[in-house]
């Protein structure tokens, strides 16, 4: 799916490993799309893997599993990277202050936000799947 040999597909593989924030955009039941900015783990091919809060964005995904992550862009308006995928809930992740890779990338943060693995663990606590369907961008 994302072809790291190419400009382009360097380009994707690089935030994916490097960012640490992308924007998540359900589908709200009326049809109107909620982008969030979120946390995410990407394993090297087609999955990203985030940690929401239960509520709104949990029954979009209920409804309509659709989603695009899209990534800041550079203020030239370049560097755009949208990542289109099916998303579901995924009980069988373990929660993210156990997940080593996810405290790995994210302890520094929470630490900035007065947060621990704990307490983030507590309100961010459904592991959601996102299987990337395409990659769109310039």
């Amino acid at each position: 799916m994302i072809d790291e040999n190419s400009e382009f597909g360097a380009r994707v593989a690089r935030h994916l490993r490097e960012e640490t924030i992308v924007w998540l955009t359900t589908v709200t039941p009326s049809g109107a799309p909620l982008p969030r900015p979120v946390g995410f783990l990407w394993d090297g091919g087609q999955n990203v893997y985030v940690y929401s809060q239960p509520g709104a964005r949990i029954r979009n995904l209920s409804r309509n599993p659709k989603v695009t992550l899209n990534f800041r862009g550079d203020a030239s308006g370049g560097d755009i990277v949208i990542l289109t995928g099916i998303a579901h809930v995924d009980e069988s992740r373990p929660i993210a202050g156990l997940n080593a890779p996810w405290v790995a990338k994210y302890a520094t943060a929470w630490e900035h936000a007065g947060m621990t693995a704990e307490s983030f663990s507590e309100r961010f606590n459904v592991p959601v799947h996102i299987r990337i369907t395409a990659v769109h961008g310039f």
